[in-house]
Formats: structure tokens, C-alpha cells, sequence
């Protein structure tokens, strides 16, 4: 029994959030071109401006946030083992987002599960980073996402409610700012949407959302949180610039009707798109089977245009595929920070925009590919 759980707590996290680099790093403008760029300086959050709310709920949270996935994990990210040099790169990537004001943090409880042998869990790790950062700067405000497993032994909708209070035992807060519920169950998920429901009435968290859901049940948890008169704030699904399925299977076009603000994870395919991988060297451990050498070959005349983009703007190829996701409206991006690197490249995909050519024409460069495996729910 342990192990057949273990395997769909695995499944579960292998097959959700590919979350990659993050971001904030200096941005300037070449003289010789007439665009809309950033301006001469790291762009940082600093005001309401630069913030968006997410659907129709009262919650702002910034234009670009980071996924916690690889936090603590060992069923997919970190090569299989945790250890302080992690957990220390970690705390850096927290750190640095902070301090470029990216503080839209999104985990789960599933991440970093204990089924998972050294794993520690997301949540406990986020807790922790949260309260010594206040330590220091006692101001200091973090938006905080997190979800709850709809796994099938899980019925109604104090199932939803415990697992929130579980969520904030670990995290060592009183509330949260926006819970979601992972994917859509096997079965209850009125239950499941009831629950989302009853925590916002019991002001355990700010604004309740939904992943991996398909047009039909986006438009069904939509309706049924209407009739409390609470918003449905969010959907938050795989959406690349090389994983459009949102676009394909009516998701997207719901959330823009809804005013259901889409939560992008894998932003940039899990570092595919970053031009960090090759056929020559692709990436370890399970991201391997799925951006294979043979894909990546394909890949490449893709990655040489985003390169180009980006060096005519003075940007890395990750801040050209988070700005094409940004350009698209009403999506908030969630790429993956495991140290501070990576984490201050993400504020240079923000203050400036691509022109509308240059996105079509990367949409058109992309379409070209076989699309990559996505997680099975989608379809449900």
C-alpha cells in the first residue's frame, strides 16, 4: 500500500509545475532601435503599479511570481538528493526575489512530500524563509499560494479545510493569500469547490483558484463559487511559449470571458527554452525523457530567434519567453527559482514588451514543433 502511494504522490509531482529560472537582472536600451524597452536599470516592484489583481478577487500580487516546486524535493528536481548546499541556494533565490520585489510565492503541499526519501516539505521551507526574512525587515509582505491534493481518498469539504490547516501548521501562518486546488478530483470536486468557499468565509485565506482545469470545469467552479457570491481567481495550468494547449483547448479564451486571471507553471519548459540545454547536453533526471536530444535538435532554430530577440533588446532568452507569456494578457508567470542567479534574471523580463511581429513570429517559429507531453489531468 505504501508504495502504490508513494507512486501517485511522485506521479502527482512529476507530472505538475516544470517551474525553471526566475529573474532581475540589469536591462538596458540599444540606441539604434525604436522600441518599447526597459529601461537602463534592474527593474524592480516597488508599487501597486506593478502589480495585477488576480480575477475578480480583491488580492494584487506581481506581474511575474516564482514556483517553490524544486524546494525541498527529491522525486524530480536536485538530482534525486537534498542537502544544506540546496536548502542555503534556496534561501538565496527566496532572498533575491524579495529584494527585487517578486513576492508572489507559489507551493504546494504535495512538493517535497514526505513519500519522497530527504525530501522536506515546500511549505515548511517557504514558513521558515518567510519568518526569518521578517526577522529582519518586519514590513515586509509575502503573497502566498498554495494548493490542496485532490487525492482520492480525500471526500468533501472539510477535506479541503483540514489540508488548508495543515498547510498553514507548516507554513506558521494564520492564512494564506490564494489556495487552489492542485488538479480535479476522480470524484467530489463540488465538495472540493465548497470547501475553497468556507476558507474564504472563515478568512483563512484571501482568494481561492483552481489548476489544471479544462474549459467545462473552469466554467463549473466558476458558477458555483458565484452563487456565494466569491470569485474564482485564478487557473493555473502549463502555458509555454512551446505548450500552448491553453490556447487550443478554450481555456485561455474561458479565463479572458471569466475574468479568471491564468497562472502560468512551466513558463519556459523547465529550462528548455532557455537555451541552457542542447542536443549535446540535455537535461538529467525525468526532464530528460521528455526534451530529448531529438526534440531539442528541433528546437534549436526556435532558440536561435529567441537568442537573436533578446540580444536586440539586451535581455536572455528566458526574459524574452516570460515577456511573450506576459504579452499575452491576463498571465502571471511562475518560473522556478532554485538559487539567487536565477532568481534576479526574473525583473528583466518585466518593463518592456516585445512588438507584436516579434511575437507572432516566435508563436509562428514554435508552432512548427510537436507539442510536449503535458500533465493528463488537462484532458479530464
Amino acid at each position: 500500500m505504501i508504495q502504490v502511494l508513494t507512486a501517485k504522490i511522485v506521479y502527482y509531482q512529476m507530472a505538475l509545475h516544470f517551474s525553471s529560472a526566475c529573474l532581475c537582472s540589469l536591462s538596458q536600451m540599444r540606441g539604434q532601435k525604436i522600441r518599447a524597452v526597459a529601461p537602463e536599470s534592474s527593474v524592480t516592484v516597488n508599487s501597486e503599479e506593478d502589480k495585477v489583481k488576480l480575477g475578480g478577487s480583491d488580492l494584487k500580487v506581481t506581474k511575474l511570481g516564482i514556483g517553490a516546486w524544486s524546494w525541498g524535493d527529491t522525486s524530480y528536481w536536485n538530482n534525486f538528493e537534498w542537502d544544506d548546499k540546496k536548502l542555503k541556494a534556496a534561501k538565496t533565490a527566496f532572498d533575491a526575489s524579495i529584494d527585487c520585489g517578486i513576492t508572489f510565492i507559489d507551493t504546494a503541499e504535495v512538493y517535497g512530500s514526505r513519500f519522497s526519501f530527504g525530501a522536506i516539505n515546500s511549505e515548511t521551507l517557504l514558513g521558515r524563509f518567510i519568518k526569518e526574512r521578517k526577522e529582519k525587515d518586519p514590513e515586509v509582505e509575502v503573497a502566498v499560494a498554495t494548493k490542496f491534493a485532490a487525492l482520492p481518498w480525500r471526500l468533501g469539504r472539510q477535506s479541503v479545510l483540514a489540508a488548508l490547516k495543515d498547510s498553514l501548521a507548516r507554513m506558521e501562518l494564520s492564512s494564506v493569500d490564494l489556495y487552489q486546488l492542485h488538479w480535479p478530483g476522480i470524484w467530489g470536486n463540488e465538495g472540493y469547490i465548497d470547501g475553497l468557499g468556507d476558507a474564504v468565509e472563515q478568512g483563512l485565506v484571501k482568494a481561492v483558484g483552481v489548476s489544471n482545469y479544462s474549459e467545462k470545469r473552469l466554467r463549473d467552479a466558476y458558477e458555483q463559487l458565484k452563487r456565494r457570491g466569491i470569485p474564482l481567481a485564478s487557473n493555473q495550468v502549463n502555458y509555454s511559449l512551446i505548450y500552448r494547449l491553453p490556447e487550443q483547448n478554450g481555456v485561455k479564451a474561458v479565463c479572458d470571458e471569466l475574468g479568471v486571471t491564468l497562472i502560468a507553471y512551466s513558463p519556459i519548459a523547465q529550462g528548455a527554452l532557455t537555451g541552457k540545454y542542447t542536443p549535446e547536453n540535455p537535461p538529467t533526471g525525468p526532464r530528460g525523457q521528455i526534451y530529448t536530444p531529438e526534440f531539442l535538435t528541433k528546437l534549436q532554430p526556435l532558440i536561435n530567434r529567441i537568442k537573436e530577440i533578446g540580444e536586440s533588446y539586451n535581455k536572455t532568452s528566458t526574459q524574452v519567453v516570460l515577456n511573450w507569456l506576459i504579452a499575452q494578457e491576463n498571465v502571471v508567470p511562475i518560473p522556478g527559482a532554485k538559487n539567487a542567479e536565477q532568481a534576479k534574471e526574473f525583473g528583466g523580463a518585466l518593463g518592456w514588451r516585445l512588438t507584436q511581429q516579434e511575437i507572432d513570429q516566435l508563436r509562428s517559429l514554435a508552432s512548427e514543433l510537436k507539442p510536449v507531453t503535458g500533465f493528463p489531468v488537462e484532458k479530464l
